[in-house]
């Protein structure tokens, strides 16, 4: 699996492969165990963590109001190291404020989730690399509401 750009079917191999571990017991490794906290905040998933022969070729369309749980689940282990490694600067404090707020790190995650989506779509729209100052004020403007 490559590092920083894995494909569509490794990602999706990482989560069915954690998950099934998971459900047997077996040991996990260190970034399993970082997906499986993912996984178990989305029991909407579940169902579909345990049928990988059935989702792994699965195509979500969001034009049609689907939700791709795999780009979703991978969107918050992004957000974790971010955080994890406070980058873009300041973003471990402002997740730390919106724990707070919500006295839920889903919901707080999703916060976080929701810049990150629209420095994204910014950063696309352009044809430009990520605005880490936006993202930065964006977060704050979600910890001050």
């Amino acid at each position: 699996m490559a590092l920083f750009n894995p494909s569509r079917d490794e990602v999706r191999d990482y989560f069915f492969n954690a998950w099934a571990k998971f459900k047997a017991q077996q040991a996990l490794t260190d970034i399993e165990k970082i997906g499986l906290s993912v996984m178990l905040m989305h029991p909407e998933y579940h169902a579909i963590l345990d049928k990988p022969e059935q989702f792994k070729h699965q195509e979500y369309f969001p034009e049609f109001g689907e939700t791709n749980p795999f780009l979703h689940m991978s969107l918050h282990l992004s957000i974790l190291e971010q955080i994890s490694i406070n980058q873009p600067i300041g973003i471990a404090d402002i997740y730390a404020t919106l724990k707070i707020k919500y006295q839920d790190e889903h919901k707080a995650q999703h916060d976080v989730l929701e810049c990150l989506a629209e420095t994204v779509w910014l950063a696309q729209r352009s044809n430009s690399g990520l605005d880490a100052a936006h993202y930065l004020q964006l977060l704050q403007q979600k910890a001050t509401q």
